[in-house]
């Protein structure tokens, strides 16, 4: 499977349960919303080393809660900035969830695929299908609503909501 409108991936990182906003991007940093500016700070907690792999991964696997702890949107935009599509995980927190949506990042719940992921494999998720494929083996997940793929597609719900704008301005 391959990139495209629907279908994210590549290398993935797995991090465990209970990962909390301040490990995502430590709240002194917060001073920057350029999410480029953010990625270089995203996991800082967890190491140098943990940050080297960081950038080239493309997919981020989680165990339980992923995202808990302060509501701030930077933890979604600091892991698109350093170029991740895609985050799987067992759950999400709920503020998380929304403000990945928001920002225009990927998430999927999926605890069968996290527990069969490794550090280091490939995963490739389509959202419009509901599916999950890593290790030759492809999981489900209940396909994202048409109004959250078309935030997504946008980028982010402001760019959704400034394209609607323009849209029924030209009207």
């Amino acid at each position: 499977m391959s990139k495209s409108e629907n279908k994210l991936g590549g290398s993935c990182l797995k991090v465990g349960d209970d990962i909390n906003s301040d490990v995502i991007i430590p709240g002194r940093y917060l001073i920057s919303i350029d999410p480029v500016e953010l990625a270089k700070h995203a996991f800082e907690p967890l190491g140098e080393e943990f940050q080297k792999k960081l950038k080239t991964t493309k997919v981020i696997v989680a165990g339980r809660n992923f995202g808990c702890g302060s509501a701030r949107e930077q933890a979604a935009s600091c892991l698109i900035g350093g170029g991740v599509q895609v985050v799987v995980a067992e759950s999400f927190a709920r503020v998380f969830y929304r403000n990945a949506i928001n920002t225009g990042l990927t998430i999927v719940e999926s605890p069968e695929a996290v527990k069969a992921v490794k550090d280091g494999d490939e995963l490739y998720v389509d959202t419009q299908a509901g599916t999950l494929e890593t290790g030759g083996k492809t999981y489900s997940f209940p396909p994202y609503p048409e109004s959250l793929q078309h935030i997504l597609r946008a980028g982010g719900l402001i760019p959704y909501v400034a394209e609607k704008i323009k849209q029924e301005q030209s009207k």
